[in-house]
């Protein structure tokens, strides 16, 4: 009773507060709100903790608010709600970059990455990564170490497991004399379990070692003893598994029962069970079968009591392999498919693994099932693992490259501000100069510099704008060429090295040379690219008849799509210009690219025709599926078509119907525009 009216005599001051929307002062906040969660949990908890924030809001930023409202990020997380927690850390990130609090900003990086945990692994080790980097700065090297820590806890549990090792030595590096022997403790800890899973079983147990060193140390700390057993005990299941993974089951059956207590069941009963559930399946692993299952049947009760399903999933398991071993063929099946089905609600994929597993050994009517379902998860997983450590290092490298970028950026700002001083300071010299040297002269000489300084200005913002002109022309043309140039040609050499990297044969080893020359004078090409835009050299030298040949030949190897080309026997290709050659090439293999892609066309025209006051006409027609030109939604390779065809003041048209194939025709007049 007494607690309960405690809590409403602060709610009810927190309402009061709102109300009149006054402002407190830090030590006033400090004396009115408890974090007590002992006194509310659940919906009341979080009521009580939204009214507070709904009070901080009305509070100036100083030091006190935002550790509050780290406080309330705290009280929210371990209230299960981490959408609140992530939403009042950002408040906090927000609050210490105004103030350019350093320290604050970290540690609202870390409590932001820390709220996003499992929900966003990536988000969370995107937050991690600058919150290392900003504690580095601080050379604050603990915290540091700790970020590294989180950083290698998500690469482990998405699979990284050398990207996990990497991250946690640097960790122990910096924390060579710390005095954090928790944070020691589970650096080793998850170090040992990431070699475990590399297969490094003897290092792995070096670590694990060296996490009961550092409890020992802990014992002389004044640490809490029940947080000390739990962490000994976990190591010591931690040995234990690399026994087993060793075949050295005697070792972890010794240390196992060495363990087993009835205090230790009364203080901790769902680490008891773990430790009986791992101490049956070593005795199983041993073919000692006497009481096994009834060790399993009780730590399997155990866990259930308390709710954690990701622990029944594991007990379950054992239990289907403890029957395995029995030969009970029909419990085996029973057990391993409710294991199977718990795993997939939890989305475990190492465990639905292993369950499909043994159940395609087992269940012989639907082998064939669990076999396919088995390879389908594992080579998901596999994509899924390649694809997040290209993530992470994605991350890492666009984290550094902001800051190298900002760090540019500052240096040029200063560069620009000392010059600019320079420049002033020279310029009121020379003002003072001559204003003492032609002081008879000073209005005429005021007028004919106020004169020439409009003139400067207007010069230099004509200069500007020319430049930002020619800055965008410049970006439009390479992001032309890179789209219809390089990205065309990478497609085809993948098409064809995809289709070639089956086989063997002596021919198609040769083709597959071509393809790896055809590579070679791409980049070539992209060197090109990055010293002359204008394309030039790639043409000259070239019948462009051969050229064209040439890109539809290719199109055999790769494409269902019988292209045919047909050319003006009369038109002349060395009198044309490079600039239409080079915009009819990009425009013809853009288009071959799109009919591929998109239209499963059977036979595809391209028809160029020189007619008459000096035209030139491009004509690409494909009995292809068609699409809606009025409704479709036109992508960046019909854009940069419309637009090469501005560029050579042609006229493009485009006609299409669903079904019915699509015809593009560009006719432009020759020397009508000049080459660049």
């Amino acid at each position: 009773m007494v607690t309960s009216f405690r809590i409403f005599f602060l709610f009810l001051v927190l309402v009061i507060f709102s109300c009149k929307k006054t402002e407190l002062t830090g030590s006033e906040f400090n004396t009115v709100i408890s974090f007590d969660r002992n006194n509310l949990e659940g919906k009341k908890k979080e009521q009580y903790l939204d009214s507070i924030v709904a009070l901080l809001k009305l509070q100036k930023n100083d030091s006190t608010i935002r550790n509050l409202y780290f406080k309330i990020s705290t009280e929210y997380y371990y209230n299960n709600n981490l959408e609140k927690s992530l939403s009042t850390s950002l408040v906090a990130l927000h609050l210490s970059k105004e103030v350019n609090d350093k320290e604050g900003i970290a540690k609202a990086l870390f409590y932001v990455g820390d709220s996003y945990g499992n929900i966003k692994k990536d988000s969370a080790y995107f937050y991690y990564v600058q919150a290392e980097k900003l504690y580095y700065q601080l050379s604050d090297y603990d915290n540091m170490s700790k970020m590294l820590f989180n950083k290698a806890y998500v690469l482990f549990y998405d699979g990284n497991y050398i990207e996990c090792e990497v991250e946690i030595s640097k960790a122990l590096k910096y924390l060579k004399e710390s005095k954090d022997l928790r944070l020691i403790y589970s650096c080793n800890t998850l170090m040992g379990n990431c070699l475990e899973k590399l297969d490094n079983y003897d290092k792995a147990l070096w670590y694990h070692q060296l996490a009961l060193n550092s409890l020992e140390k802990m014992k002389l700390n004044d640490i809490d003893k029940k947080e000390i057993s739990d962490y000994n005990i976990t190591s010591i299941i931690n040995i234990c598994n690399l026994y087993d993974l060793k075949g050295e089951y005697s070792k972890s059956i010794k240390k196992l029962k060495g363990l087993l207590s009835k205090e230790f069941k009364e203080k901790s009963p769902r680490l008891y069970a773990n430790v009986l559930s791992n101490l049956a399946y070593s005795k199983m692993k041993n073919k000692q079968y006497h009481n096994v299952y009834v060790m399993f049947s009780k730590s399997l009760e155990m866990v259930e009591k308390s709710g954690d399903e990701l622990d029944v999933l594991y007990k379950k398991i054992h239990i289907g392999e403890y029957f395995l071993t029995q030969k009970d063929t029909v419990k085996a099946i029973k057990i391993l498919r409710e294991a199977n089905q718990l795993a997939i609600r939890l989305k475990n994929s190492n465990e639905i693994l292993t369950s499909l597993r043994l159940l395609s050994g087992l269940d012989k009517k639907q082998s064939l099932y669990y076999s396919n379902e088995y390879i389908k998860l594992s080579d998901s997983i596999n994509i899924v693992q390649k694809n997040a450590h290209e993530k992470y290092a994605r991350i890492e490298y666009e984290t550094s490259r902001i800051e190298d970028e900002n760090k540019i950026l500052t240096n040029k700002n200063f560069n620009i501000l000392i010059i600019s001083f320079v420049l002033i300071l020279l310029l009121v010299i020379v003002f003072v100069l001559r204003y003492f040297k032609y002081k008879n002269k000073e209005l005429k000489f005021l007028k004919m510099q106020q004169k020439a300084n409009e003139e400067i200005y207007l010069l230099l913002t004509d200069q500007h704008e020319n430049i930002n002109v020619a800055r965008d022309n410049e970006k439009a043309k390479i992001a032309k060429e890179l789209h219809d140039g390089i990205m065309n040609k990478i497609y085809g050499v993948r098409m064809n090295l995809g289709f070639f990297n089956a086989k063997s044969e002596s021919e198609i080893v040769e083709k597959r040379k071509e393809y790896i020359s055809e590579l070679q004078n791409i980049e070539n090409e992209i060197r090109t690219i990055s010293h002359d835009l204008s394309r030039g050299s790639f043409f000259e030298g070239n019948d462009f008849n051969v050229l064209l040949l040439a890109l539809i030949d290719n199109q055999k190897e790769i494409s269902t799509t019988r292209f045919k080309y047909r050319n003006d026997e009369k038109l002349d290709w060395s009198t044309i210009q490079n600039i239409y050659k080079i915009n009819l090439y990009r425009i013809i293999q853009e288009a071959i690219l799109n009919i591929n892609k998109y239209a499963n066309a059977k036979n595809c025209d391209i028809i160029i025709q020189r007619k008459s006051n000096n035209r030139l006409k491009l004509c690409i027609t494909d009995d292809g599926e068609g699409f809606d030109v009025e409704n479709k939604k036109n992508g960046i390779g019909l854009l940069n078509m419309k637009e090469r065809a501005n560029l050579l003041k042609g006229h493009f048209t485009i006609v299409s119907k669903i079904g019915m194939g699509t015809k593009i025709q560009i006719i432009f007049y020759l020397n009508s525009v000049a080459q660049d």
